[in-house]
């Protein structure tokens, strides 16, 4: 369940009470919290789910904000499809030689990531006190969302190239492939 959305009960007895994660609005039952309604008893609830922190083998989201010629660091806001509170973030640095599979000798930060892309990725190790490295390195890997310099949503053409809509004009980076076309 997504704050906001109407929780549908199965019609069996009376209507139950309400508890924590839960509100009413319009004679309608809706989640205020990110997770899965409950029966405590006869009371309802949505239990809050509780982030985690990164560990090896964690799918990371992420905003790219600085980037040099050998890795970009980007602010990880959400662990495993949990989102992190605010001001919680964690450090993730994509290296050059993580960006992709193949030809890594031939990678090229700035044609990879731009700053304020929203990036997903996966956690490889610990890196240091700071920081996780990730990697980009698999098909579903990569930029999933980045404006253009035109200052629309790019809508990727290829695994390395995304246009605007307004202009046309392509901009390379290692793009993610959507996850409803597997």
């Amino acid at each position: 369940m997504l704050p906001g959305q109407q929780i549908i009960l199965p019609a069996r007895g009376p209507v139950p009470q309400l508890g924590p994660g839960v509100y009413q609005r319009d004679g309608y039952i809706r989640a205020s919290l990110l997770g899965t309604p409950r029966f405590e008893g006869s009371t309802l609830t949505v239990p809050r789910i509780q982030p985690r922190t990164p560990a090896p083998g964690s799918i990371v989201i992420g905003v790219v904000s600085r980037l040099s010629p050998l890795q970009a660091l980007m602010s990880i806001t959400v662990v495993d499809g949990v989102p992190l509170p605010p001001g919680e973030e964690f450090t993730g640095v994509i290296r050059t030689q993580d960006v992709r599979a193949t030809e890594k000798d031939r990678v090229k930060i700035g044609e990879s990531f731009r700053g304020g892309d929203v990036v997903r990725s996966q956690v490889i190790s610990l890196g240091d006190s700071r920081s996780y490295f990730v990697t980009t390195a698999r098909n579903d890997l990569g930029v999933i969302f980045a404006i253009s310099e035109a200052g629309a949503t790019l809508e990727p053409v290829s695994w390395q190239e995304m246009r605007c809509p307004q202009t046309g004009k392509i901009e390379k980076r290692k793009c993610a492939k959507p996850l409803d076309m597997e």
